[in-house]
């Protein structure tokens, strides 16, 4: 039996004994972790209260520099948001019950739900306008959850492409109005007197969906924390029309109201609407530096240019 062979065998006993089975069996890898950093498998359990177990095992390896740290930071957060504020979430953003979670022999281990055994199977690189309504109702009724709440454990500014974490991408965007702002859309956007907690990461292929359509939960919340809600529509919606913006924006408040407090509702509504065009010019200013060859659509350009305009 080779080493690598004996590391599944070990890694399969603690499966076991986190999800309390009598023995667990890697079934298959689901995915590779971004940059090599792991994988995502599936084991089945015998002797359990669940057949199977989605199992994230993060192994970093020795890398270095500012982006191998921005990704362990992600994974501690990931753990202290399972740990700490998952349990929050209630059916209307569903997402995967965690087993257990633990830090060990320089990696993490992740325990959680198999969303496909529970039948939220369903997943879809690129959105159908009902499958995208129901991704803007998850963010509706997750911004409602944590509304006000301190990210306790988790980012203190949310989202993969903040700013301070992004110094190279900012070097290297081409010399103009949007990089020369983008310190202050920043701020705007930080500035908002109404926070809550954002996904971070809220991209289709983060959704897993029901068969019949109702129902959509969502995974993988390295970079969940604190920030205005807009940030996450705004990156769910990048790319869309300006007639389907619009539409999504009207699905995604109409959910909203329904979870906050009516006193809030009107205000809230008035300062993330405005700040939509900032939250699309702030991850505009993060793709332009990742990819210097990249072009924003005429209504990403649109919307950013509103914001400059305010500058």
């Amino acid at each position: 039996m080779g080493r690598g062979d004996g590391e599944r065998r070990d890694r399969a006993g603690r499966v076991a004994e986190v999800a309390g089975a009598d023995s667990a069996q890697y079934v298959e890898r689901i995915q590779q972790l971004w940059g090599g950093y792991g994988e995502a498998a599936r084991y089945s359990l015998r002797g359990a209260a669940v057949e199977s177990v989605v199992v994230k095992h993060v192994q970093p390896g020795a890398g270095r520099g500012r982006s191998h740290d921005r990704k362990l930071r992600s994974y501690a957060v990931e753990q202290a948001w399972y740990e700490q504020w998952a349990a929050r979430c209630g059916e209307g953003c569903r997402v995967p019950r965690a087993l257990g979670c633990e830090k060990r022999d320089g990696g993490w281990l992740f325990v959680l739900e198999d969303l496909d055994a529970s039948g939220l199977s369903a997943r879809a690189p690129f959105l159908s306008d009902a499958r995208l309504a129901l991704c803007l109702r998850w963010l509706a009724a997750f911004h409602a959850t944590f509304l006000g709440e301190r990210p306790r454990g988790l980012w203190a500014t949310g989202t993969y492409w903040h700013l301070q974490t992004r110094p190279d991408e900012l070097r290297a965007m081409p010399a103009g109005a949007l990089r020369d702002a983008a310190a202050v859309i920043d701020a705007g956007l930080s500035g908002a007197r109404y926070r809550t907690f954002v996904h971070g990461d809220a991209k289709p292929a983060n959704f897993c969906f029901a068969r019949d359509g109702r129902s959509v939960a969502a995974v993988d919340f390295q970079y969940v924390g604190g920030g205005c809600g807009m940030k996450d529509v705004a990156y769910l919606l990048f790319g869309e029309t300006r007639s389907a913006t619009e539409h999504g924006l009207q699905v995604y408040f109409a959910a909203l109201r329904e979870r906050v407090p009516a006193a809030d509702a009107d205000d809230l509504e008035e300062e993330w609407r405005g700040l939509f065009p900032w939250a699309c010019a702030d991850f505009q200013r993060f793709l332009e530096g990742w990819d210097p060859g990249w072009r924003a659509s005429r209504w990403c350009r649109e919307q950013t240019q509103a914001v400059l305009d305010q500058l």
